[in-house]
């Protein structure tokens, strides 16, 4: 079976780690790809480096996607990938823009390409919940995301999560039944959606 990897798409709240948990009490094989992190805010989950280390790793052509967000600057690396591919790892990947999304699905694995939605009145009480103290920031993040996912409308998606309607176990059940499939990424009524 070609080796597959999980790209999880959505706004703040959406419900990337919590999904992302489930997936890892599904199979051991799932594995948060901890992303390049350089700046301030949470440490969870992330790779703490340097901004000069994340400029130096795009020269090289080393990394699959960058963006900046919340006074931070963050990258997804082609050796983080490889190395959970080569320990026989499921990457699981959290993305922001879908631009990222599209980029980091160039790496050469089967991709399942997971949208997450939730309305806006969810991400506020699940970033309230969970303490966020950039409650601001993240709700105007969930409205980029909105925009965005209307500017790139014909981006194709294996599936579409709704995580208000689905828990987060039945949420990574059907991830994991998608992988297992091999289901292809199709365009989605996005507008009807967000």
């Amino acid at each position: 079976m070609t080796p597959s990897g999980v790209i999880l798409y959505g706004p703040p709240g959406s419900g990337k780690d919590t999904i992302t948990g489930e997936l890892a009490q599904l199979r051991v094989e799932f594995a948060l790809l901890e992303r390049l992190k350089a700046g301030p805010g949470r440490t969870t989950g992330y790779r703490l480096t340097t901004a000069d280390h994340i400029e130096d790793l795009a020269r090289a052509g080393e990394l699959l996607y960058r963006n900046s967000r919340y006074d931070s600057e963050y990258a997804i690396d082609r050796q983080g990938v490889a190395a959970l591919v080569d320990a026989h790892r499921i990457p699981v990947l959290h993305i922001g823009q879908v631009v990222g999304a599209s980029a980091v699905a160039t790496f050469p694995l089967h991709w399942v390409r997971v949208l997450l939605w939730c309305p806006e009145d969810v991400t506020r009480l699940r970033c309230q919940e969970r303490g966020d103290k950039d409650v601001d920031a993240r709700l105007k993040a969930w409205h980029e995301t909105q925009q965005d996912l209307l500017d790139h409308a014909a981006e194709p998606w294996s599936l579409v999560i709704r995580t208000d309607q689905l828990s987060a176990a039945q949420a990574a059940e059907a991830i994991d039944k998608a992988r297992a499939a091999g289901a292809p990424a199709v365009v989605r009524d996005i507008k009807g959606l967000v």
